[in-house]
C-alpha cells in the first residue's frame, strides 16, 4: 500500500492521528479532598497570557473539584511513570487516595491551593480563566500563572496516548531553528 491510498476510518478514533500532547497529570484540591486525574486531551490556546484548554469528562471526581475550586496543577510525567499514569486513569478518586496508592508526593504549589506532584517534569499552576463553555461543552480555558520546569533532562521522554491502550513515547528531537523566523520561535 503506497502512502497516499488511504482507506475509511471510524471518525470515533481519529485522537489516533490528532493527539495533542503529551499525557498529563491534573491535581485539584477543594476543600478537604485532593485528587489526581489522567488526561489526554488539552490544548495551547494563546500565549500570552498563557493559556490552555482542556476536556474534563462531568462524571468525573476532578470535575466538581476543579469547578469549585476554579484552579488545577497541570503536571507533565516522563514515560518512567506510565504504570502510575495508567493507573490513577484507570480508578476514581471517589474510591481512593490516589496520591498514597500510586506514590505521587504533593508538593506546595506557590499560586494555588492544588499540589505540585514531584515526580513529574514539569509543573503548570492554573487557575480557570474562562468557564463560559463548562455546561455546554466540559471544557475548561485555564490562565497558567505559573509554572515549574526540571533542569534536565532537556528533551523528556513523554507518554503520548493514541488510544486502544497503546502510547507513543516522545524522545528523539529534529531541530529547523536555523529555517524559522525569530519571531514565530
Amino acid at each position: 500500500m503506497k502512502t497516499h491510498d488511504k482507506e475509511d476510518f471510524p471518525v470515533a478514533q481519529i485522537r489516533r492521528y490528532l493527539e495533542p500532547g503529551p499525557i498529563v497529570l491534573v491535581s485539584s484540591a477543594w476543600r478537604k479532598e485532593v485528587n489526581v486525574m489522567t488526561m489526554g486531551w488539552h490544548t495551547v490556546m494563546e500565549f500570552s497570557p498563557s493559556l490552555v484548554g482542556c476536556v474534563i469528562a462531568s462524571g468525573n471526581h476532578s470535575f466538581e473539584l476543579i469547578r469549585n475550586s476554579r484552579e488545577c496543577v497541570i503536571n507533565i510525567p516522563t514515560a518512567s511513570l506510565i504504570d502510575q499514569v495508567v493507573g490513577a486513569g484507570n480508578c476514581s478518586g471517589r474510591d481512593i487516595d490516589k496520591f498514597a496508592h500510586f506514590g505521587f508526593t504533593a508538593s506546595k504549589a506557590g499560586k494555588v491551593r492544588a499540589p505540585l506532584i514531584a515526580e513529574c517534569f514539569a509543573s503548570l499552576e492554573c487557575k480557570l480563566a474562562d468557564d463560559s463553555l463548562i455546561d455546554k461543552y466540559n471544557f475548561f480555558i485555564f490562565e497558567v500563572v505559573r509554572a515549574h520546569v526540571a533542569r534536565v533532562p532537556k528533551h523528556p521522554k513523554t507518554l503520548h496516548y493514541t488510544g486502544n491502550g497503546e502510547f507513543v513515547v516522545a524522545g528523539k528531537t529534529l531541530s529547523r531553528r536555523r529555517q524559522f523566523r525569530p519571531e514565530y520561535l
